[in-house]
């Protein structure tokens, strides 16, 4: 399983929120793409970028996210807020290896088929789960769908993974919920990314041992209670 770091970026800073509510900072670090050049100097074989002022939409970083894609080597995947089929390709274009999309995919199941047919094993659907409900709008609203019905709608497309976010313990730190996850990777038809909650390297295993094939790390590695020794090998 591979681990990625997550450089989440809101008014122009790193930051590391507890449950994706604004205000609840647990890091704040200037400079985006200096940061996501010292994961890549430590190892990190890919980088989980997310705009969370175009997921809250209040604007967007995407000059900044723009000179990631330029000047970092390891691959990267880009989302928040990508909610148009411009976007979508803006990113590719710029040298995303994937767009991650979630409300815009969820709410118009016909817009995410024509994108994945144009970018087959390029994208990315995020699920954001809270108290066992999707989430949409930067986790604000929950959706209609369940995830099985999700599930269903999705099973055919040519989608890279799916996202999995458990909102309930994203940003603590505090341990996964490895019930959960591991009834999300069974249902789920697609590769499943995992996200939230993740303390140290014990948390890693398990999800690699259910299945998951790769998990975001945030607070657990900005404080360093991941090591990223641990996880990634040293470029020479």
């Amino acid at each position: 399983m591979i681990v990625l770091p997550a450089v989440d970026i809101l008014d122009g800073n790193v930051v590391q929120l507890v449950g994706g509510k604004p205000g609840t900072e647990q890091i704040v670090l200037p400079n985006p793409l200096e940061v996501a050049k010292d994961w890549e100097r430590m190892g990190a074989p890919m980088i989980h970028v997310i705009d969370l002022d175009g997921a809250l939409g209040k604007g967007g970083n995407p000059s900044t996210i723009k000179r990631m894609l330029e000047s970092i080597k390891v691959p990267i995947q880009v989302g928040g807020g990508i909610r148009s089929t411009a976007m979508v390709n803006q990113y590719l274009e710029w040298g995303a290896q994937r767009v991650i999309v979630g409300t815009k995919a969820i709410m118009d199941i016909n817009w995410l088929r024509d994108i994945c047919a144009d970018h087959p094993q390029r994208v990315i659907l995020a699920l954001d789960v809270a108290r066992g409900e999707v989430q949409v709008k930067g986790w604000q609203e929950s959706s209609r769908m369940t995830l099985d019905q999700i599930f269903s709608v999705i099973r055919d497309l040519p989608l890279a993974a799916v996202l999995h976010t458990d909102v309930d313990v994203e940003g603590l730190a505090q341990g996964i919920n490895a019930r959960a996850v591991k009834s999300f990777v069974e249902r789920c038809p697609h590769p499943v990314i995992a996200s939230g909650g993740i303390k140290n390297l014990e948390d890693v295993k398990v999800l690699g041992s259910i299945g998951v094939k790769w998990a975001v790390a945030g607070i657990a590695l900005y404080t360093g209670k991941l090591n990223p020794a641990d996880l990634w090998r040293k470029p020479k």
